[in-house]
């Protein structure tokens, strides 16, 4: 594990509440639709990657979905969640893990990353992830990125911004592109940050 990344997240966490960090979403609505889009069933294991303390889970659950597993480098982002949850959290699967070193043990419908992948800067990390979603994700790959139009940095850190072509060369040939979104997202202070969402589904060929 990337022992400075993950000392940077646990900090965050301790620190700073929800208003205080850029991605809070008091509804994440864009991802919601592209998970909905793929109109699987409620049983459809779904991964969030770099979920953190996000309400998306809380939302997945309201609307009946069964498997959910919520992953991120911060063991205090994760324990936030399952506090805000209570009894709930116990229908999630939490994982504590760098994604560039996540080691699946199952493969999911639905993999969903929000501000999570572009934070992923080399080479080797972008290849390592483009692998895990080919081997372990069946169905449906949901990104959300900063755009060109979007920071340079983020909480401190470098990422990479992308468009909908580097995007999409990424995941080819084996997802296809089918969704294209960019968002402003409004932060809990007021400023605007230009997103890219993108879904691609599983190329059958």
């Amino acid at each position: 594990m990337n022992s400075e990344r993950k000392h940077h997240w646990e900090k965050v966490y301790e620190t700073k509440s929800p208003s205080e960090v850029s991605w809070t979403q008091e509804k994440p609505v864009t991802s919601l639709d592209f998970i909905l889009s793929f109109d699987l069933p409620k049983s459809a294991p779904i991964i969030d990657v770099g979920g953190g303390d996000s309400l998306l889970v809380d939302n997945l659950l309201n609307l009946g979905y069964t498997d959910i597993t919520v992953l991120d480098i911060s063991g205090k982002a994760l324990e936030r969640a399952k506090k805000r949850l209570g009894k709930l959290a116990e229908k999630v699967d939490w994982i504590e893990s760098d994604i560039s070193q996540f080691n699946p043990t199952r493969s999911y419908s639905i993999w969903h990353d929000r501000a999570a992948f572009h934070f992923l800067t080399s080479p080797q990390e972008i290849r390592a992830y483009s692998l895990l979603v080919e081997n372990y994700v069946a169905v449906g790959l949901t990104i959300g990125t900063f755009s060109e139009k979007g920071p340079l940095k983020c909480s401190g850190l470098e990422i990479a911004q992308y468009n909908e072509k580097s995007l999409t060369e990424i995941f080819q040939p084996k997802f296809l592109l089918n969704k294209t979104q960019t968002v402003f997202h409004t932060t809990p202070f007021d400023t605007q940050q230009h997103f890219l969402f993108c879904g691609f589904t599983r190329n059958s060929n």
